[in-house]
Formats: C-alpha cells, structure tokens, sequence
C-alpha cells in the first residue's frame, strides 16, 4: 500500500514538472513573437478622402400637400327652364366669356321686343309732346307724365333683357370642364349641376408645417413636389399666404403655395410630396460622414498636401441628406477623411484613395 502512494506521489510531480516546461516554452516563444511584431515596420494605413466644395446648401421642410383649383365652381342655371342646346364636350378647356349652355328663349325674346316697341313708341311720343310744351298748346306737367312712362318702359325692357341673359351660362374663367350633367331638353331648376370648372393654369398647394418653423415661413419661399402620377418631375411653386391660426391638437400651421401647372398636369385632389425651402445660400459642404463628434464639439481629419493628417475643429451649418456645411475649421477645395478614420491619428502619413473599390492584390 505505501508502495502505491509513493508511486502515485512520484507520476504527479512528473505531470507538473512537464506542466511547467510546456508554459515555459510558450512564454518565450510569445515573447519572442511580440518582439519580432515590434521590430516589423508599420504600413502606411489607406483613406478615402473627399474635396471640400462650395456649392449651394438648404434648409428643407419636408410636407405632404393637397393640390386645389386656383378657381373653381360648379355651374348650374339662375331660373327654371328646359335645355335648348350644350356647346362643350366633356373635359374641354374653354376661355372665359364662352357660351356653354343655351336655355329656351323664345318667350324672353318676344317679351324683349315687345318692351322695346313700347320704350320706343314712348319716346316717340315724348318728342311730339315736347314740341306742343314749346308752343304752350298743351300743358308742361304732359311731359313729366310721358318721361315717368318712358322711365318704366326702360326699367321693364332691363328686366327682360336679365332674364333673357339668364338663359344664356358662359364660362366665368378659363378653365378645365368637368363632365357634362346634362343633356338638351332636360329640365334645369336653380342649383342644378351642369358641369364643374376649374381654373387648373396656377393650381394651389396646400400643407401643413410644425408650428416650430413659423419664424421662416414667409410668403415668396419656395417649394418643390413630386407625385406619383409623373415619376422624377418636379413641380415648383411660391408661398403666397399662411393661415392665420395654429391648429391646437397638431401645433401646426396651413401653408399655401401657388404651382405653376400650365400643361395641366396636376388635377385637384392629388396627394404631393414636396419640401419647403426655408433657407437657401453657397456654403462649403463636405459628406456628413468626415465629421467626428467628440462630447459638444465636431473635428475632422484634413489630408494636406504632405498627406500628413490634422485634425480640425468645425463650426457646422445647414446638413441636407449625407452633406453638411462647414461654416469654420476647413477651406474650399481641401481634402478630409471620410473612410479608414479609425486607422489614423493626427499626425500620421496616410495614403489617399478616392474610393474603396481597390483591386483584388491591393486587398490581399
């Protein structure tokens, strides 16, 4: 039995003994690496850099807006009577003044001639009586009697001249025609819809904005929309009003803006996309990703022509979608980091690329 503990006592120092040769060697081999990795001479890390340029920035308001008519309305007839005859088709376009609807007249022209015959005979009559005043064969106040008749004649002959014209619907502005309601011979009545216009050359826009950007919402600022209908077009137009009110459940105010729309693309009801343009002016831009946020304040690493690496505090301006303006800390046309930031330190010599798009030796 002892025989046995002393053999076992014996195999367990042997392990330990070969434990701590093995540790031993890979101690000094990890050291001998770590020096050699000391002594090997760095490479030149690799960047892409952009250029600094001075191009136009904005400050956008992004919106969904309702496109409406500058002028629109639905025309119907004044006064019951029956359709003589239509003269648009549906969707015409029509100038202002074009007859459009021609009601039956026949009994209004016979009463305007009638009353016209009467004015006329009036005043016929007024001549013979002025000359017998003149001569005093017959009495003054004969005169004032006749021009009172002649005055009643003239206000009859107005009356049916209006409803004479009141069978006559034109165009009150140039515009697009809707779809015709009615057809010759259809009995209309007061607010009968015969068809809709609208004047579509300058259509308005209308959209909200937080009421957060009232301070530079002004009329003349410009817009710019899309709408599904027509894929990469861009329709431009001008604020010209904004509401008086702020909308207390969504703090947000109405815009309106007039669109120029003369190929009559844009109809009323349609949905558009657009960005208000609150602030427009030249600035240097460079991609928003050269900039590196430290706590409060932003740098950016600048390649100069050394290709040695500053670091540069920057004032920032207006950003616009993976670009930002760089108000101070960088000068037009100078080179600044944008990939491979991680790898440097100012200071450091960096090899420039325009792009990460090496070829297939560069990167093994």
């Amino acid at each position: 039995m002892q025989s046995k503990g002393i053999m076992r006592t014996t195999i367990t120092a042997g392990m330990v003994l070969v434990a701590v040769l093995v540790a031993g060697v890979w101690y000094k081999e990890q050291a001998k690496s770590e020096k050699l990795a000391q002594a090997r001479p760095q490479g030149t890390p690799t960047v892409v850099a952009a250029t600094a340029n001075t191009e136009s920035v904005r400050w956008e308001v992004e919106a969904l807006g309702t496109v409406r008519a500058r002028e629109s309305v639905i025309l119907s007839a004044k006064v019951t009577e029956s359709v003589q005859a239509v003269h648009f088709q549906d969707g015409q376009r029509v100038a202002q003044g074009d007859l459009l609807v021609t009601l039956r007249d026949a009994e209004q022209q016979a009463k305007l001639r009638a009353a016209r015959a009467n004015l006329t005979e009036h005043e016929r009559e007024f001549n013979r009586i002025e000359g017998l005043v003149k001569t005093k064969t017959i009495p003054s106040n004969e005169l004032d009697k006749i021009l009172t008749d002649i005055d009643i004649a003239r206000a009859q002959l107005a009356q049916y001249q209006a409803e004479l014209d009141a069978r006559y619907i034109y165009a009150p502005f140039s515009g697009l025609l809707g779809f015709r309601q009615i057809s010759p011979g259809a009995l209309v009545t007061p607010g009968t819809a015969i068809a809709t216009l609208d004047d579509l050359a300058v259509v308005k826009l209308d959209f909200t904005v937080p009421e957060r950007f009232l301070s530079q919402l002004t009329p003349g600022k410009s817009v710019e929309g899309l709408v599904a209908a027509f894929p990469g077009e861009r329709f431009k137009g001008t604020v010209v009003s904004i509401d008086s009110r702020i909308n207390p459940e969504t703090r947000a105010v109405v815009v309106r803006a007039e669109v120029d729309n003369r190929e009559f693309k844009l109809r009323p009801g349609m949905l558009l996309t657009l960005r208000l343009i609150a602030e427009e002016r030249q600035g240097l831009v460079v991609p928003e990703e050269a900039i590196i946020p430290l706590q409060r304040d932003q740098f950016i690493y600048v390649v100069n022509a050394d290709n040695v690496v500053e670091q540069r505090k920057v004032t920032l301006g207006l950003r616009s979608r993976g670009r930002v303006e760089i108000l101070e800390g960088v000068a037009d046309g100078e080179r600044v980091i944008t990939r491979g930031i991680q790898k440097v330190r100012p200071g450091q010599t960096v090899e420039v690329r325009d792009s990460e798009r090496f070829t297939h030796l560069e990167a093994s």
